[in-house]
């Protein structure tokens, strides 16, 4: 089994009501599977069209995975058609009716109607993936080759339905190890890293080597498929060595961590702490860095001084530099991060402003236009001025955050 395809159903995924988010997580978790998906289908909730999609997805394909159509309503439909097709009834499933019993009991619901009983019904020989999140249970069915896997449509419901239950039952079914370790840099495009990294690109078989894009940064997977663990982790391991001797440069984690989260941990690591000064990115950093657990231990405080009178009373800022210079310069942003220090107990203070768009440039100064200080209380001093590419408002300012981390990581892995 190392082909499939992924059925996402419903309506209001065809009408872009919503966002059909399931696809693209559960294609991640099959290629660190080893298996291979051939087709994304998404079908609206019509008998005939989804019957028909799931008998070409079978033909094509050993797994076919569909994510919706399994709740009480009438054009909740999946588990039925996919009986249908192979020829199977809809049993009784009495740990599928005691949990839903269970949870409607809970809200108060004793008498809830007769269609909610819909959910404790599977295709008969089906193996029940009880719903840890929600009421509808998922299940695998084998037929004639084929493994037809249903889960809810609802994004929360599938990942856990997906880790607790269809993966391990996949692994089972397997003859082989997968060990993937996922790379990401900072600081270089998509296109120059896969030409950096292609000793290792070309001809490549095992292990396998992808790039992604993602918004101002880059990721590499790398995987091995042998026979045992410990053969696909050296394989893996030998290949993530190359890379960093080819593009280590701008490497920032080598363990699949987002650039707060290593920003915390290299700042726990020395005992510092951080503070921060945002004009154009508006608490943007402040948010990342204090999404990440721990980042009480190291992130002091942050101001965001959007105008000039902020930077003036809250951080210091001269009037003068202002006029002389304006508020997105480098001197500017000198001064924002000196006064962030002055006023926190941290250790390094960090500042950021420029033009984030649409408006607000000018001839010389375009959107794009960011300026970046970082100074310590040991009279470190790092300062930069950047013209980044308009990606738009937001992208824009999620790339200073960006460039941001890199500043900080810099210093302190010195």
């Amino acid at each position: 089994m190392r082909t499939a395809s992924i059925i996402a159903v419903g309506t209001e995924l065809l009408f872009g009501q919503v966002v059909n988010t399931n696809a693209a997580y559960i294609s991640e978790q099959l290629q660190l599977l080893g298996i291979s998906v051939l087709y994304h289908f998404t079908v609206g909730d019509n008998p005939k069209r989804l019957k028909d999609t799931l008998a070409r997805a079978s033909e094509e394909s050993a797994i076919v995975l569909t994510t919706g159509g399994l709740g009480p309503t009438q054009d909740d439909l999946t588990k039925e058609l996919i009986a249908e097709l192979t020829g199977r009834a809809l049993v009784h499933d009495e740990e599928a009716y005691r949990r839903l019993d269970e949870i409607m009991r809970s809200l108060g619901r004793k008498n809830y109607t007769e269609n909610n009983l819909k959910q404790a019904l599977l295709p008969e020989g089906a193996e029940a993936f009880y719903n840890e999140a929600g009421t509808a249970p998922g299940f695998v069915l084998e037929h004639e080759g084929n493994a037809f896997i249903a889960m809810p449509g609802p994004p929360r419901e599938m990942k856990e339905m997906m880790q607790r239950s269809v993966i391990p039952w996949l692994a089972k079914k397997s003859d082989a190890v997968i060990f993937s370790k996922m790379l990401r840099f900072y600081g270089i495009g998509e296109s120059a890293l896969e030409t950096a990294l292609l000793p290792i690109i070309d001809g490549q078989t095992d292990p396998t080597v992808a790039t992604y894009a993602k918004e101002g940064e880059c990721a590499v997977r790398i995987s091995s498929m042998r026979s045992t663990e410990k053969e696909a982790e050296a394989a893996a391991l030998a290949a993530v060595r190359k890379a960093k001797e080819l593009a280590g440069e701008y490497l920032y984690s080598d363990e699949d961590k987002d650039f707060p989260q290593v920003i915390v941990e290299l700042l726990s690591s020395r005992g510092m702490k951080l503070a921060a000064a945002e004009s154009c990115t508006g608490g943007l950093f402040a948010g990342a860095i204090t999404s990440v657990p721990g980042s009480s231990e190291v992130f002091d405080r942050s101001f965001v001084t959007y105008s000039n009178d902020a930077k003036i009373e809250m951080i210091g800022v001269s009037n003068e530099t202002l006029d002389r210079y304006g508020a997105v310069s480098e001197p500017c942003a000198i001064e924002m991060a000196l006064g962030a220090l002055e006023n926190s107990r941290a250790d390094i203070a960090i500042s950021v402003t420029g033009i984030a768009g649409p408006g607000g440039a000018s001839c010389d100064k375009p959107v794009g236009t960011v300026f970046f200080a970082l100074v310590g209380r040991n009279g470190e001093r790092v300062s930069s001025g950047k013209h980044f590419r308009d990606r738009g408002r937001r992208v824009n300012r999620q790339v200073c955050v960006l460039e941001m981390c890199d500043m900080i990581r810099t210093m302190l892995i010195k």
